[in-house]
């Protein structure tokens, strides 16, 4: 296996253990056996388990911003950008009903341990804010769009962790359905406004 294929599937496996079981816990021989390389051929990619991290978190960010930009680049409206960032959720119903968002569970884990890392956690964050921000913005909420954002973030973190806790529960489908609704009256109130301008 190539050098930089072993490297992005340490890197793959460390992501997914991270979520699954936590960073704490995870050591780098539990990432080398899922990979299947020895330690020393591990420690040629990696030399601590903190730059793995910072490699796991340069990875989510990078899917993330694509996942949203992709969005943008296919002419979805603003509207429907932030219907498909709700829709997160339940796309990813069955891992945040097992482990948690994966994006707040890491952030808090970090936080807990007063890690190094917690700031980088945290910009995975302001990725969605910053994007979320800029879809409101575009919809005509330049005024409050940040804290429309910071909205759909703190409900969407809540309903995470909330279905989570009670995994057999119908509530992340209800919480989604309302988020879409509150975005409709969103939608609605700025239609409104600019019929009156």
């Amino acid at each position: 296996m190539a050098a930089s294929a072993t490297r992005e599937k340490i890197v793959t496996s460390a992501d997914r253990l991270f979520y699954e079981r936590g960073f704490e816990v995870t050591s780098f021989a539990d990432v080398a056996e899922v990979v299947g390389i020895s330690r020393g051929n591990f420690y040629y990619h990696f030399r601590t388990k903190d730059e793995i991290l910072d490699a796991v978190i340069e990875r989510r960010i990078k899917q993330r911003h694509d996942m949203l930009e992709g969005w943008v680049d296919s002419d979805q409206s603003p509207k429907q950008c932030i219907a498909s960032f709700i829709g997160i959720l339940l796309m990813n119903n069955k891992k945040i009903r097992s482990f948690g968002c994966p994006v707040g569970t890491l952030f808090s884990e970090l936080a807990k341990l007063n890690h190094p890392g917690g700031p980088g956690a945290r910009a995975l964050f302001d990725l969605f804010r910053i994007w979320l921000r800029h879809r409101f913005e575009a919809m005509g909420r330049g005024a409050d769009a940040d804290a429309l954002a910071m909205h759909i973030l703190a409900r969407s973190q809540g309903a995470a962790t909330l279905a989570n806790a009670y995994p057999d529960e119908p509530f992340l489908e209800t919480e989604v359905a309302q988020m879409l609704a509150w975005l409709d009256a969103v939608a609605g109130q700025q239609k409104q406004t600019d019929k009156e301008d």
